[in-house]
């Protein structure tokens, strides 16, 4: 696969943050996703998000596994340091990097299938571990690299493309994180510019494990299979001169603006419909067991909860609880790292 640079020419009028650098600096590679794909909103809000901040991109780490989602550290942050890992595996790869260097910014990128089905145990022990990082999971119910099957995310009784209704129940990671201790925990929609920019703001700054879960519809595979416009519809009925070519419509971009302690009935590409409850100034996020009931409450309403749904402001990162050395790795001389024999011998002797 090829990856198109983005023109380097640009306005010199562009504002610049503290950093002296533009939004252009925080960009990657043209996008090669599906066109009106809710994971590009989500890469232009971390750009956004990481100008808005004065990061320097060198000291930012962008992780990830497989998947369309994982693909997506290439369209932001060129200047940062990457790593596309095997498919679920990014949180051990994260760990490791972090506790070679705590002083870098680490943010990793995943999907539903990524997190929720064959990284699922990866992710727990991230949380447990405290791991400090920002754990974003763009999360569209799909998986959209191998033709649209189900996730583990996606709803009980959602139809597939060929119209069949999932007969299991999803995984909620945000319920699931907040049950092993994540302290930080928010959910919010690709579209939804305004939310979703703080959270992943706040996230950043989160002193420990962060999980921010962002509903992305798939506008390829997110479309009902009864439609003439479906692609099981037009694949059955199309006279096609090459079997191997396929072609993805371009859809725009579903984007939304509401208010606190109010819904959004979204209506997506296929015509069904997604409802947003936005949390209000009543709900405390530092309660953990009513962020699960506020979570329950709406998802049994059919409606999605977004927001800050539980943050806990005390919480120790896995370099607290494991009194590591406050200098990276990279920064101990080798005399400490490698002390010789007697201290090996001394350590074998405290385990006898």
């Amino acid at each position: 696969m090829s990856f198109m640079p983005k023109p380097s020419a640009h306005h010199p009028a562009l504002p610049k943050n503290a950093q002296g650098l533009t939004r252009r600096d925080y960009e990657g590679t043209m996008s090669t996703l599906c066109a009106g794909c809710g994971h590009d909103s989500i890469t232009a809000a971390l750009i956004e998000a990481c100008f808005e901040l004065d990061l320097p991109p060198h000291r930012i780490a962008k992780v990830s596994g497989i998947g369309c989602s994982s693909k997506a550290p290439t369209y932001f942050l060129s200047r940062a340091h990457g790593f596309n890992s095997v498919h679920g595996r990014m949180p051990s790869v994260t760990t490791g990097a972090a506790l070679a260097n705590r002083d870098l910014v680490y943010i990793g990128v995943s999907g539903d299938g990524d997190t929720a089905s064959i990284g699922l145990g990866q992710f727990c022990h991230a949380v447990r571990r405290r791991l400090n990082m920002t754990y974003i999971v763009m999360n569209n119910g799909c998986y959209g690299l191998t033709k649209g099957q189900f996730s583990a995310t996606n709803d009980k009784a959602s139809p597939s493309k060929k119209g069949e209704p999932n007969p299991f129940d999803a995984i909620d990671l945000c319920q699931l994180a907040i049950q092993l201790g994540a302290g930080f925990v928010a959910r919010s929609f690709s579209g939804d510019k305004a939310q979703l920019i703080p959270l992943i703001k706040a996230a950043i700054n989160y002193n420990g494990f962060a999980l921010l879960d962002v509903v992305s519809p798939c506008v390829t595979f997110n479309n009902h299979p009864a439609s003439t416009k479906s692609y099981d519809y037009v694949r059955s009925h199309n006279m096609a001169s090459e079997k191997q070519l396929d072609y993805v419509e371009p859809k725009e971009e579903i984007t939304v603006e509401y208010g606190e302690g109010t819904s959004a009935d979204i209506e997506l590409h296929d015509g069904s419909r997604l409802i947003l409850n936005k949390l209000g100034a009543r709900h405390d996020p530092r309660d953990a067991d009513a962020a699960l009931m506020t979570i329950r409450a709406s998802a049994a309403k059919g409606a999605v909860t977004t927001g800050l749904l539980y943050i806990d402001q005390s919480q120790h990162d896995m370099h607290d609880i494991l009194a590591t050395d406050a200098r990276p790795l990279n920064a101990v001389p080798v005399s400490e790292l490698c002390p010789g024999s007697r201290a090996l011998e001394a350590i074998n002797a405290r385990l006898q």
